[in-house]
């Protein structure tokens, strides 16, 4: 480990301040732009020391667990906090900018639609009991120390009320003092709470568990590594009028405002298309708002989300008929010859992407297609090869889903 004085020279993409060495480039978490700062440095890993000129740019950190300076932060749920809003905000936009440069794609990015703190409905918590406590936080950044947490100004306030609650349920479950996971989501009628990560419980622990839970307010649902432990309320989440229960531990999206805003961008692309497909659709975000425009075929690999989607549909009034059906599309695509009885196709594929359903769409007819990504790289690989196939990108939208990361969510308008 050597110590040093280096000046900051910009932002790499997972938030880290870089500086070029002479053996290649330095990155230091919690740097700025343009900050001469002392670090101790381990090969191309720095870590920041003390800061002899700070960047004007960096502002006081909103939550006690980041770090009390803002130099090196705790909790590793923020890597932005630190900085401040209109060059986070061009920080997270130039991203999007340079995956897709990197494909030889030059399209105007529109500004960021931005999150604000206490918008994140959908939380993981790491978990572990010890002799004296119950610990809930975040690991701390590059490592499994847990950082017990009082406050996280992301997340939501019925959330955060609720920690008292969450903490009990974890120390019901745990049999020992191995880590696990909980992940909370916010519903319209209580916290849905997925455990994962505990093995071995017994028929005498289960019970005193589910007692536990029976005996809370405001936690609806409870489940372990996937199986419902107890189910006071079911859990209920609105989309635009549309309540569905989605299976437990279900991907939705992290805040409602970035789920609004994301709809709202697919809805006015794709206009009155009359046959719609919905690929990778999960529990029905696009599907059920989308089936009061017109017939919608949601296609899912996920059964429970599916059957949930099904749900919802067949006992929503006013809705356009939605067909389902459960298929891998990373193994078996949607082909050309199949999506030809689509107007519109909208397609939000896991961070990996959907290179080979993308190759099909190409060879299609569609003459409308969103393509919404939380990885701009894949995202920016997927849309090459739609634009080599003569589709035209329209419109561009960056949305701030995960406040103070280097996570950005991107909504793309195409047409034939």
């Amino acid at each position: 480990m050597s110590t040093e004085t280096v000046t900051i020279q910009k932002l790499g993409a997972q938030g880290d301040g870089i500086v070029q060495g002479a053996d290649g480039p330095i990155y230091v978490p919690f740097a700025l732009p343009g900050e001469t700062v002392a670090i101790a440095r381990v090969k191309s890993e720095g870590t920041l020391m003390s800061i002899a000129s700070a960047s004007p740019d960096r502002r006081e950190p909103h939550c006690r667990h980041f770090g009390p300076d803002g130099v090196n932060g705790t909790c590793g749920g923020c890597t932005l906090q630190h900085y401040a809003d209109a060059p986070y905000r061009a920080f997270k936009r130039q991203l999007v900018i340079d995956a897709l440069r990197s494909k030889g794609l030059t399209p105007e990015v529109d500004d960021l639609i931005a999150a604000h703190p206490g918008e994140r409905r959908r939380v993981v918590f790491a978990a572990r009991k010890t002799e004296k406590d119950m610990l809930i936080g975040f690991n701390q950044a590059e490592s499994h120390h847990i950082v017990a947490i009082e406050e996280c100004p992301i997340a939501s306030p019925g959330i955060m009320a609720q920690l008292p609650a969450i903490r009990a349920v974890g120390a019901a479950l745990a049999i020992n003092a191995e880590a696990f996971r909980i992940s909370v989501l916010e519903t319209l009628t209580g916290l849905d709470l997925a455990v994962d990560g505990i093995k071995g419980l017994s028929d005498k622990h289960r019970r005193s568990a589910i007692e536990t839970v029976l005996a809370l307010r405001g936690v609806g649902r409870v489940s372990l590594n996937g199986e419902v432990l107890v189910e006071t309320t079911k859990p209920i989440i609105d989309f635009s009028g549309v309540q569905i229960s989605p299976p437990s531990g279900a991907f939705t999206q992290a805040t409602k405002a970035a789920e609004e805003a994301m709809v709202e961008l697919v809805a006015t692309h794709i206009g009155k298309a009359k046959r719609i497909a919905d690929l990778f659709a999960g529990s029905g975000t696009f599907s059920l708002r989308l089936a009061r425009i017109g017939r919608v075929h949601a296609v899912e690999s996920e059964e429970k989300a599916l059957a949930a989607l099904d749900h919802a549909a067949r006992n929503t009034q006013g809705l356009k008929p939605v067909s389902i059906e459960r298929r891998d599309l990373f193994r078996r695509p949607l082909m050309a010859q199949e999506l030809k009885n689509y107007d519109a196709v909208i397609f939000d594929p896991p961070r990996a992407g959907a290179e080979f359903q993308t190759k099909e769409l190409a060879r299609s007819v569609v003459k409308k297609i969103v393509a919404i990504s939380c990885n701009p790289l894949t995202l920016a690989r997927d849309l090459a090869i739609l634009t080599e196939a003569g589709y035209r990108i329209t419109k561009v939208t960056p949305i701030d889903q995960f406040l103070w990361t280097s996570h950005v969510e991107v909504v793309v308008a195409l047409e034939k």
